[in-house]
């Protein structure tokens, strides 16, 4: 069974436009980014790690979606077409509401800034890392809106391999250049997700 939105127009424009919004805020940042060379680059390869898993996450699952067909999730497929459009915006609005909240100190390569201190309101008063929690949430719903379980498994944990890896180069770095107040903002949070890492 294809997906609604190779089959349906109007899941097609839906699933699109979010789609299309998710990469125009991601290129914004990236650009955004990319403007902001101030501090000492720690990145150790990590940020090419994480392209390249993202990459290979939403090739996997939108090729998985057309060729392997029985892996579709046929029960109630509008409703968690539905249920995964919503998914893709929550995790849209985290992902920015994080980044807005760091400002100047947030870039895409692992990097501290001189004078850069630890937030720790809005999404930050939960998650060490709400803008990752924020792309992996946006992850899930696209898998669900493609309605597929194999795009869906590929979306969630090939990425998510990737910013795993790049949490524990971040962490090293920042716990290293902000000192014990950041090893107090990690004590009191889990990494991604309240209750489990």
């Amino acid at each position: 069974m294809e997906p609604l939105p190779y089959t349906d127009t109007g899941a097609q424009v839906a699933f699109c436009a979010t789609v299309g919004a998710f990469v125009l805020l991601e290129q914004r940042t990236r650009v955004r980014s990319l403007l902001n060379r101030q501090g000492s680059r720690s990145d150790r390869g990590s940020l090419m790690v994480v392209i390249a898993s993202v990459v290979a996450g939403g090739v996997g699952a939108f090729v998985l979606a057309s060729d392997f067909t029985g892996a579709a999730i046929s029960p109630g497929r509008w409703p968690i077409f539905v249920v995964g459009l919503v998914l893709m915006w929550i995790g849209i609005v985290i992902r920015q509401w994080a980044i807005t909240l760091l400002g100047r100190f947030f870039t895409v390569d692992v990097r501290v800034q001189s004078g850069q201190t630890v937030v720790d309101r809005g999404p930050y008063r939960w998650v060490r890392h709400p803008s990752y929690s924020g792309m992996i949430i946006t992850f899930v719903g696209i898998g669900l809106a493609l309605g597929n379980w194999a795009s869906l498994a590929v979306l969630v944990v090939v990425p998510t391999i990737g910013l795993i890896v790049r949490i524990h180069v971040e962490e090293r770095a920042l716990f290293v250049a902000l000192g014990e107040p950041y090893h107090r903002f990690a004590a009191g949070r889990r990494r991604l997700f309240p209750g489990l890492w």
